[in-house]
């Protein structure tokens, strides 16, 4: 008998009792290769001895301090490493538990900002359809996501949202890449024009869609419009990098390869790559000079910000990144990845998109690749395919309603920055196999 409250109290999870490099190994011995991290988080796989050790040292000297009496070493060298390499005009980090907390602190810290500035006015925030941004209220109200705010509807805020960039379904097909680009960027001056440019406090996106949309990168200069609109109008430009970030893309930040810096930046998942709960909230010299000229405080705060043994571990995984040049590596075995799925799977009946950035990959299942009509979501393909992969000794990321809220089913792939050909392959004919056969069960 369990006591734990699962996901799903109908389900009957394996237990996971170790790991090794991109494997997890359950109590009865059966091997997984994790190609997606889990949900985008272990990085550098499982067990690494450099993060091992960090977290070793970092307890032997002090596992936790209150961030309201002290600051460490750990957070102190974090911070750093993070600035040094961030977007142009990123001054300061407040380190968060997770990807929620880090998107909940964006928006209270935007709303402060505004106060600070004498506007205090400026309180809607405005995000995209199928865009997700985490679990508490806060970030669920912004967040696109139908069936996760459904249940909470009630008790969300007030937000407003435009269509995401997702070339796949909304590109016309008269239309080149680049003016649909300014036409989905442009929605966001509509919006904000029809909410009252005054009221407006922020915008928040995410660079590549992770888990709403299955990977789903914005066109080429779509990001470059939205900046612009954002600084026309006074509104501040969150990014949301909780799953695209901290190397996933082939760069550290995701924004860096749209050639744009926002104001605020979110990341968690690949910061700490699973070792340790962290998330961070990144902010500009601009953001942080107001709070520190007017108040003083930002009226914000959870127990576990900048927790030594978090940000030691997260230390750790960025120096092993930058070390063993991981970077390249993801945008290598990115293009591999890309290429081995373009091969099993570019002229399957049922896979109507492949897409992505570096090793965060998406393949989108239709019904009929021509009209790209998605399955019937009675059918729960993503929820058989987690399953079936699963059975395969494979996990991966399947989600559903990835049309509209609704309709429409994909798998997201996120394997870990070590991996090598002979695990990519082991990747694509298991998700073959276990696609194959769930479409074959549901008479596909």
């Amino acid at each position: 008998m369990s006591y734990v409250f699962p996901r799903h109290t109908k389900a009957r999870y394996p237990v996971a009792v170790a790991g090794e490099g991109p494997y997890i190994t359950d109590s009865t011995g059966k091997r997984y290769i994790d190609a997606s991290g889990g949900a985008a988080v272990s990085c550098l796989g499982h067990g690494h001895p450099a993060v091992v050790q960090a977290i070793k040292d970092q307890v032997d000297k002090i596992a936790y301090a209150h961030s309201g009496f002290f600051t460490t070493e750990a957070s102190e060298q974090l911070a750093e490493h993070l600035i040094q390499r961030a977007p142009e005009g990123m001054a300061r980090v407040y380190f968060v538990s997770g990807g929620s907390e880090a998107n909940e602190t964006a928006l209270k810290l935007a709303r402060q900002f505004h106060l600070e500035n004498g506007e205090p006015q400026r309180s809607h925030f405005i995000a995209r359809l199928q865009s997700y941004h985490g679990n508490t209220l806060g970030a669920l109200s912004v967040g696109g996501n139908a069936a996760r705010r459904a249940p909470y509807q009630p008790l969300l805020s007030p937000a407003s949202h435009i269509d995401p960039c997702y070339a796949y379904r909304h590109r016309r097909h008269d239309e080149s890449e680049e003016a649909y680009g300014r036409r989905a960027a442009d929605a966001l001056e509509a919006e904000i024009l029809r909410v009252g440019p005054e009221k407006v406090a922020a915008f928040i996106a995410e660079p590549v869609v992770g888990a709403t949309l299955g990977a789903v990168p914005s066109v080429t200069g779509y990001f470059k419009r939205i900046r612009e609109i954002c600084t026309q109008y006074g509104v501040l430009l969150i990014l949301d990098e909780v799953m695209c970030g901290m190397g996933r893309t082939g760069s550290l930040f995701a924004c860096d390869q749209d050639g744009i810096a926002p104001d605020i930046l979110t990341c968690a998942k690949g910061l700490g790559g699973g070792y340790q709960p962290i998330g961070a909230v990144l902010c500009s010299g601009r953001i942080y000079d107001a709070i520190a000229g007017g108040s003083g405080a930002f009226e914000h705060g959870f127990t576990y910000i900048g927790h030594a043994t978090a940000c030691a571990a997260a230390l750790a995984v960025q120096h092993t990144i930058e070390g063993e040049d991981l970077l390249a590596n993801v945008r290598r075995q990115g293009d591999a990845l890309r290429e081995a799925l373009e091969s099993r799977f570019g002229n399957h009946h049922h896979v109507g998109d492949i897409r992505g950035r570096g090793l965060f990959i998406g393949l989108e299942l239709v019904a009929d690749r021509a009209t790209k009509e998605p399955f019937d979501p009675a059918l729960k393909l993503n929820a058989k395919i987690k399953q079936r992969a699963m059975d395969e000794g494979m996990v991966c990321y399947p989600a559903g309603g990835t049309v509209d809220g609704k309709r429409g089913d994909h798998v997201l792939l996120a394997p870990a920055f070590i991996v090598q050909q002979g695990h990519l392959d082991e990747i694509v004919d298991k998700l073959g196999r276990s696609i194959d056969a769930v479409l074959a069960g549901a008479g596909a």
